[in-house]
């Protein structure tokens, strides 16, 4: 698999429980969302105007754009927000390359809360599993994405800050209103 391929596989509507461990006080926090995935062409104008913030052509961007929007349900702590991400493959390997990342409002997404200046890495291996690693003078974030089946994910990450502060998050989402193929829905009313 590759970005392209992984991107592609994550489109949809999911259903994300989250929990977060504060690894220096002890705190646990946990939450649950809704996230929409959505590709974008090349065409769209914030992947154009996200390309040329990087100086990069979108042409470059063989998927073009992911939009990730997400809404916390019951948590009037946490906004809901989006986020376009454009993954820039590298030519010689393209398991490997950086991925750029909007500037946007507060985000639980342990790469996304301090995008702004981090460049952000990833490597897809030969499990499949997605790495993103950002990282800055002081800032390390590391973030681990893979399918148990095609519709369910499991998401992890330590981000360590420069203050000290080392937080780790565990998420699994399931992807939402999936409907049983036609060959199983005609076999299930054939035992009925």
């Amino acid at each position: 698999m590759d970005i392209i391929e992984f991107f592609e596989q994550s489109a949809g509507k999911w259903f994300s429980q989250r929990t977060l461990h504060n690894l220096t006080s002890g705190k646990l926090e946990a939450g649950k969302s809704e996230l929409k995935i959505e590709i974008l062409p090349a065409t769209d104008p914030a992947v154009i105007q996200l390309c040329s913030e990087h100086s990069l052509n979108p042409a470059s961007a063989p998927l073009a754009g992911v939009r990730v929007t997400w809404n916390p349900m019951a948590d009037q702590n946490h906004k809901n927000g989006s986020r376009l991400l454009v993954p820039i493959p590298n030519s010689d390997n393209p398991k490997t390359g950086k991925l750029l990342q909007s500037a946007g409002p507060a985000s639980k997404n342990a790469l996304a809360k301090s995008a702004e200046g981090i460049t952000t890495r990833y490597i897809i291996g030969e499990d499949d599993v997605l790495t993103l690693i950002g990282e800055s003078e002081g800032f390390y974030a590391e973030e681990r994405l893979w399918y148990l089946i095609p519709n369910l994910r499991i998401r992890t990450s330590v981000v360590k800050q420069p203050s000290g502060i080392t937080i780790a998050s565990f998420c699994s989402e399931i992807r939402m209103g999936v409907t049983q193929p036609a060959a199983e829905t005609a076999s299930a009313e054939t035992r009925s």
